[in-house]
C-alpha cells in the first residue's frame, strides 16, 4: 500500500483543506466524501506542528503536510480550516492560485473582500447569489444562529436582540476535550484539576474566562462571532448584544437570546415568531417535550429551536432557546457552498 500526500488523479479538481488536522477539517473532509467532489483530489495541508500525521482521504491514507511553495498549485476551492493566524498567513499563495477561498476559521471575517455565506442568507438579505466573488465567509454555529434569529425577527419589526452563546470545549480542538474529561474524572477523584489548555476549571463549572496562561481567549471568540454576524447582517442592521460562556460540554453550541419588547414594538403572536424562524432556517422539534440541546444537534446540519416563549413581565420579551452542531453545521455549510460554485 503507497502512502501519498495527495489522494485521486492528477486530472481531478484539486481541493485543498488548510487546517486538516482540526476537528473542522476532519468534518470537512468527511462530509467531502459524501458529496459530488468524492472523486476529487484533496490535499491536505496544516501548520508545521501538525505536518506528517497520517489520516484518510478519499478512502486512502494521506499524510498532512506542511506549507510549501507549490502547496496550492492548481487548487480548484480551498478550504480554510484551521486557526485565524494561519488563514491569513496563507491566503495570499491560495488567492494567486485563482482559488475559491472558503473560510472556516473567523480569519477573514473583517476582511473587507470576503462575503459571508450560509443557505438561507441571500433571501433573508434579499441579494443574489454572488457566483463569481472569490472569497467567502463561513460563519461559526453561534454566529448562523444569532443572524438568522436577528434577521428573522428584524422581518417583524422586532429590532433588539441579546444573545448568550455557551462553547463547548471541543473549540479547543481535541486537547481541550482531553483536558476537560480529565478535569472531570480528577474532580470525581477529589483530585486537584490540571489546567494546561484553559488554566481554569472549566468541569462542573461555567466561566467567561480562561486562566492568564491560556493560549486561549474567550474574548476574542466573542469578537469573531460578532465580526461574522456583522458580516452577515450588513451595515443596516445592527448585530445582536451577546455574551459567551464556556460550558462544561465536551461538543455543540447552545444559546438563548432575549427579544425585548418596548411599547411600541411588533406585536407578532408566537405563531409568527415561529414562522418567521422556520424560514429563516431553525427546525422545532415535533414534539413538546423534546428540547433542543448540545446532545439533540449531534451529527446534524440543522438548527434546532424551542418555541418561542414570551416573558410575563410589562411589556415583555421573547425567550429562545436553541442549539447547534458547531462542526457539522458550518462544515455542511462550507460543502454545500462548494457544490454551488462548482
Amino acid at each position: 500500500m503507497t502512502i501519498s500526500p495527495i489522494s485521486g488523479s492528477r486530472d481531478a479538481r484539486r481541493i485543498v483543506i488548510a487546517g486538516a488536522s482540526s476537528l473542522l477539517g476532519a468534518e470537512i473532509r468527511a462530509l467531502l466524501e459524501e458529496s459530488r467532489f468524492a472523486g476529487a483530489d484533496i490535499r491536505l495541508l496544516d501548520e508545521p506542528f501538525s505536518a506528517g500525521l497520517l489520516t484518510a482521504a478519499a478512502g486512502e491514507p494521506t499524510i498532512i503536510q506542511p506549507v510549501e511553495e507549490g502547496s496550492f498549485d492548481r487548487a480548484e476551492t480551498v478550504f480554510f480550516t484551521g486557526s485565524a493566524e494561519f488563514t491569513r498567513s496563507n491566503v495570499v499563495a491560495a488567492r494567486q492560485q485563482g482559488a475559491k477561498i472558503i473560510d472556516l476559521s473567523g480569519g477573514l471575517a473583517e476582511d473587507s473582500t470576503a462575503i459571508a455565506w450560509f443557505a438561507k442568507l441571500d433571501r433573508l438579505r434579499g441579494r443574489e447569489f454572488a457566483q463569481a466573488h472569490g472569497t467567502y465567509v463561513i460563519p461559526s454555529a453561534h454566529a448562523i444562529a444569532a443572524s438568522s434569529l436577528r434577521l428573522a425577527l428584524h422581518k417583524l419589526d422586532i429590532e433588539s436582540l441579546m444573545m448568550v452563546c455557551f462553547q463547548s470545549a471541543a473549540e479547543a480542538g481535541r486537547p481541550g476535550i482531553e483536558e476537560l474529561e480529565t478535569q472531570t474524572g480528577q474532580l470525581l477523584s477529589f483530585q486537584g484539576v490540571g489546567r494546561p489548555i484553559f488554566d481554569t476549571q472549566v468541569a462542573f463549572n461555567l466561566v467567561d474566562r480562561f486562566g492568564p496562561a491560556s493560549a486561549l481567549n474567550l474574548q476574542r471568540v466573542r469578537q469573531r462571532i460578532l465580526a461574522e454576524a456583522k458580516l452577515c447582517l450588513g451595515e443596516s442592521i445592527a448585530p445582536p448584544a451577546l455574551q459567551l460562556i464556556q460550558a462544561p460540554v465536551f461538543y455543540g453550541a447552545a444559546f438563548s437570546a432575549c427579544a425585548p419588547l418596548g411599547e411600541s414594538s411588533s406585536a407578532a403572536s408566537a405563531e409568527q415568531i415561529q414562522a418567521a424562524c422556520s424560514d429563516a432556517g431553525f427546525v422545532f422539534a415535533e414534539v413538546t417535550e423534546a428540547r433542543p440541546s448540545n446532545v439533540s444537534v449531534a451529527g446534524e446540519s440543522t438548527m434546532q429551536l424551542a418555541v418561542p416563549e414570551l416573558d410575563a413581565s410589562k411589556p415583555g420579551a421573547w425567550w429562545f432557546w436553541g442549539a447547534a452542531d458547531n462542526f457539522r453545521l458550518p462544515a455542511a455549510t462550507a460543502v454545500k457552498l462548494a457544490e454551488m460554485l462548482s
